[in-house]
């Protein structure tokens, strides 16, 4: 089969069957497109034509470029690719899969950036409660806290979402759907927006079932969100870098430390396997060094 005709197939199946994200989507349509550029450079253009070797020599190829490319991103890029040459075999177009001796790189484990209790209570109070967009913002950071959910999850909320009391429904990877209760803090904050701002601005736009609107009454977007926690970082002071993240871990190493369990976390977060969650089970630097000055009997 011609390679971006493989590439075309293997995008609407995992659009269609598997149900991933737009966002997810195009991060592997970006990858493949790199895929397909370097193949056709090389004179390859069948599927068949492709072996183990081509593609090692596309990885490493991909490695020494300068700037050199984040683990991160070059894993990316393998999964993308053994995606796609997986997908080949499964559907009886190719018999052999070349990505199967691909190791992906190594990649030095990352902590996950939390704030603190006292950094968290400022980014959330950051916002005017007085102004349309404060409360609504209120309403948005408030939300992620409380729930753990995705920035993404977030704006994809519908007003229906919130109709079960104290708990809500949020729809994660691959359109799975989960079940989060939501603090009072936080559904006070909901409740204010939806009787006192969205009203407003539903009035400016079309008719939209989503429970964030813009200025302007349409849907707010993921970018629309991470502005929002930028803009209350910087009113907060706070100095590190926030991301629309940042909640999110927030919310997980909080519970954590409070004395949940690492699998009802991992339920909260959506993750589907507990290996994920279990990052945020670290024990802070200050911590530590809080346990060893008052345990160790020459710590002083």
């Amino acid at each position: 089969m011609r390679l971006d005709r493989a590439i075309d197939a293997y995008l609407r199946y995992v659009t269609i069957e598997r149900g991933l994200s737009e966002h997810t989507v195009g991060a592997y349509r970006r990858d493949l497109d790199v895929y397909l550029e370097w193949l056709t450079e090389a004179g390859v253009d069948d599927t068949t034509a492709v072996t183990g070797a081509i593609i090692s020599r596309f990885i490493s190829d991909r490695s020494s470029i300068v700037p050199p490319p984040a683990a991160t991103s070059l894993a990316r890029l393998q999964s993308s690719v053994r995606g796609l040459h997986r997908f080949l075999v499964r559907e009886g177009i190719e018999s052999e899969d070349p990505t199967g001796r691909l190791r992906p790189p190594k990649m030095s484990q990352r902590l996950p950036k939390a704030l603190t209790i006292d950094q968290v209570e400022r980014l959330l109070a950051a916002p005017s409660a007085e102004e349309p967009i404060g409360i609504r913002d209120r309403a948005l950071l408030e939300l992620l806290y409380a729930t753990g959910a995705r920035v993404s999850e977030a704006v994809g909320l519908d007003v229906d979402d919130l109709a079960h009391g104290d708990v809500l429904r949020l729809r994660g990877k691959g359109s799975k759907e989960r079940i989060v209760p939501i603090g009072s803090f936080a559904r006070n904050a909901v409740d204010a927006y939806l009787t006192r701002v969205r009203p407003g601005l539903a009035a400016k736009g079309r008719a939209s079932a989503r429970l964030f609107l813009g200025a302007r009454g349409a849907p707010l977007s993921r970018q629309s969100a991470w502005l929002v926690i930028r803009a209350a970082a910087g009113a907060a002071h706070i100095t590190s870098e926030v991301s629309p993240h940042t909640l999110r871990h927030s919310f997980a190493t909080h519970l954590l430390q409070g004395g949940a369990d690492v699998r009802v976390v991992q339920e909260l977060l959506g993750h589907a396997s507990v290996a994920t969650t279990q990052i945020y089970t670290h024990v802070s630097v200050d911590t530590l060094r809080d346990i060893y000055a008052t345990s160790h009997p020459r710590a002083r």
